[in-house]
């Protein structure tokens, strides 16, 4: 006889009946019943993601942009909702009225869920959908929590899902950042061209593997720290168009279901008509949804201006040591002692710093790096620590070069008799006479320069290859930076 079983029911979590709390209101989700602060715009789903990531403790309202990027998404969005007939009136105006609000800079402080998360985005999103409601419901004359009349979920997130109006926010807050990135870049770029003007009379040598060089002035080389940054802003501009591609309408994987056709469409023009960007629907939402090159890109970008940034401030160090035992050439600010043990040490402190935070740059390139590698089948879930990343690389380079104009360019003064004496008393000036002398004669000057510690100058007149008033022709300022044809 066979043996009978008894089958199990699968047991339910049991969602517990909270009881009133004064100074709280009670929502639930998926998982049960919270407490939530009666003056609270954010809900349920965003403190979960409060008591679950606690790590970075860098906030979204800590960065103000990304705030505005959800709320240009969620305002795109409520426009197009509303003209399909998906949405109310009302309720339209009330999201339109909270996403102004945020984009103003107001009530960012209840953005509170912690930049690095899982789920790919979905505390954030929720945040976003739970504050607009709330401020919605405030414009309805209605009371935080009564999504009864206009829901997170089926209002404010109408049309959309993480995967779709997550990384259209995130694009968005990179452009806005990128604006202002390019402002820092061009006030620093000032400094370094007037800088430029200021020094263009003044000669000094130039060196290749920190050894002597040929001469140039002083002036080319901060036009030369200029013009490394000029470079570096037109390719940032071309990199910065990507953000303007976004993938509304996608919903979860690129297929576009739970929204209706014309959807994406119709959404990009509100979005255009809204920032005022050239904003443009992507080609296959399916293919863009899980890439996150235009991230890439742009953070391989930063990369490069801090690498240059890098150099520029090693150099700065450079021309500035001494003050009696290094080249000597410029002065920077002091801006504090430098030694605890060695009294009159004055260190390069502001170059020191943004070399530090080139560092942080190029470690943030290779986190996005990995991340975006990381990206399965049709979702990369690892897109916070990528905008992280980025929002972190930008901020910090923006301060730098502010900070690097304002106390250290602006204030650099010039050793100019000291840049003249180390060219004369150089052996690379030879290089200048070779045209004249040839190469065996200024070998020979070289060579006899360099063991008797006798000028290049004074040993050409001395031996009578060339008088005092050609040589000064040839090593005249003039003729010694830039192509000239004329015979001594």
């Amino acid at each position: 006889m066979r043996k009978k079983t008894t089958t199990k029911k699968a047991s339910t979590p049991k969602t517990t009946a909270l009881k009133p709390k004064l100074g709280y209101r009670i929502e639930s989700d998926l998982l049960g019943e919270k407490y939530i602060p009666c003056n609270a715009l954010y809900g349920v789903q965003t403190l979960r993601g409060m008591e679950n990531f606690n790590v970075s403790k860098r906030y979204h309202y800590n960065f103000s942009h990304f705030i505005r990027g959800l709320a240009y998404t969620k305002w795109g969005a409520a426009e197009a909702n509303y003209k399909m007939k998906l949405i109310t009136k009302a309720q339209r105006d009330g999201i339109v009225y909270a996403c102004k609000e945020l984009l103003k800079g107001n009530y960012h402080e209840y953005f509170p869920v912690d930049m690095i998360q899982g789920g790919a985005g979905t505390s954030a999103n929720m945040n976003a959908n739970e504050v607009i409601a709330n401020l919605a419901l405030k414009h309805m004359g209605k009371e935080y929590g009564q999504y009864e009349f206009c829901s997170p979920n089926d209002v404010v997130n109408c049309s959309q899902s993480t995967n779709d109006a997550y990384p259209t926010a995130l694009h968005f807050a990179l452009y806005l950042y990128h604006k202002d990135l390019r402002l820092a870049m061009d006030y620093l770029i000032e400094a370094f061209e007037h800088k430029a003007k200021e020094f263009k009379h003044i000669i000094k040598m130039g060196r290749t593997q920190l050894q002597d060089a040929v001469p140039m002035t002083l002036g080319q080389t901060f036009q030369g720290f200029a013009d490394l940054l000029k470079s570096e802003l037109r390719k940032q501009e071309f990199v910065s168009k990507d953000f303007l591609e976004c993938n509304m309408g996608a919903t979860a994987i690129g297929t576009g279901i739970c929204s209706e056709p014309g959807y994406s469409e119709l959404c990009i023009k509100e979005l255009r008509k809204i920032t005022g960007w050239d904003i443009h629907l992507a080609k296959n939402l399916v293919e863009v949804t899980s890439d996150t090159s235009c991230m890439v890109g742009y953070s391989g970008i930063l990369k490069r201006l801090a690498i240059k940034l890098g150099k520029i401030c090693n150099d700065l160090r450079l021309m500035s040591s001494g003050p009696r035992c290094g080249l000597g050439e410029i002065n920077i600010p002091p801006m504090q002692p430098g030694s605890s043990i060695m009294p009159g040490k004055v260190n390069p402190v502001i170059p020191e710093m943004v070399n530090q935070i080139c560092f942080k740059v190029i470690g943030n390139d290779v986190t996005v790096t990995m991340a975006a590698d990381a990206a399965q089948l049709e979702l990369n879930v690892m897109e916070p620590v990528i905008v992280y990343s980025l929002f972190e690389s930008l901020e910090w380079t923006m301060s730098g070069l502010v900070t690097l104009r304002d106390l250290c360019v602006d204030g650099i003064t010039a050793n100019e008799e000291h840049c003249k004496r180390m060219v004369l008393n150089s052996i690379g000036i030879v290089t200048a006479l070779n045209p004249h002398i040839g190469y065996k004669n200024s070998t020979k000057i070289a060579k006899e320069a360099l063991e008797t510690g006798a000028s290049v100058y004074d040993l050409v007149i001395s031996k009578k290859i060339l008088t005092k008033a050609q040589v000064d022709k040839i090593l005249s300022p003039e003729n010694m930076i830039k192509p000239t044809k004329f015979k001594v």
